[in-house]
């Protein structure tokens, strides 16, 4: 399969200004996904797509592909992610570039265990799904068959739908969560307007190198595992 691997990176951040050139540890937050990109063997192309030009410079000198500046439109807060990655797939092909699926590496799930990214595209092109996504598994105290909602007698029903609670920790069934590190999708699946399709399969992620950077208390606990954290990415 010919894989695209694409790293969003827009220049506006509320949350932590700057982050995705931001120094964390020794480099900026981005080049910790292009340098993991860099080392895959499965990956076609990586590209950067981001509207900013302090961003295209810094990412320059981690050797990686800017092939384009994203349209203001695709760069607001109000843009979504599917249609980032679609824009990218059409600037390829209307270059006459072609590719299977789509990795695409969030700058702002940094940490990622060395050869992870090979071993998700390995387990997506040895299934028939439309996609892969990483996740950790849900604490059982959050497990949707734990879960309540209030229904419209202002009562609690179990999210899942039963009419009785699972009253044992083990016989709960695993459940998971995306934890943004990885999303891999067919790219006729992208051309769709998903990013799961309708058969999607996964990967479970290492749970300590876990983070996903969206305001300042993220940063600083990333800042915090970065030293054990260095010795398995």
């Amino acid at each position: 399969m010919r894989i695209l691997a694409i790293i969003p990176a827009r220049g506006g951040s509320k949350g932590v200004p700057g982050k995705n050139i931001k120094i964390l540890g020794d480099m900026p937050l981005i080049a910790y996904s292009i340098n993991q990109a860099n080392e895959s063997q499965l990956i076609t192309k990586t590209i950067i797509s981001t509207d900013d030009a302090s961003i295209i410079k810094i990412a320059k000198e981690y050797y990686v592909e800017i092939p384009f500046v994203r349209p203001i439109e695709l760069a607001s807060d109000a843009a979504s992610s599917i249609s980032v990655v679609q824009h990218a797939i059409a600037f390829f092909e209307d270059n006459n570039e072609f590719f299977d699926a789509v990795c695409l590496l969030q700058p702002t799930s940094p940490f990622r265990e060395k050869g992870f990214i090979d071993k998700a595209i390995s387990t997506f092109m040895n299934t028939d799904c439309d996609a892969l996504v990483s996740v950790l598994k849900v604490p059982h105290e959050f497990n949707p068959h734990w879960v309540f909602e209030v229904n419209d007698s202002n009562c609690l029903q179990i999210a899942t739908g039963e009419k009785e609670i699972i009253k044992r920790r083990q016989d709960l069934p695993n459940a998971f969560f995306r934890d943004g590190s990885i999303y891999l999708t067919k790219v006729e699946t992208i051309k769709k307007g998903s990013f799961y399709g309708k058969k999607l399969t996964y990967i479970e992620s290492n749970p300590d190198l876990y983070i996903n950077i969206d305001t300042q208390e993220d940063w600083e606990k990333a800042e915090q595992k970065l030293p054990i954290i260095l010795s398995k990415i």
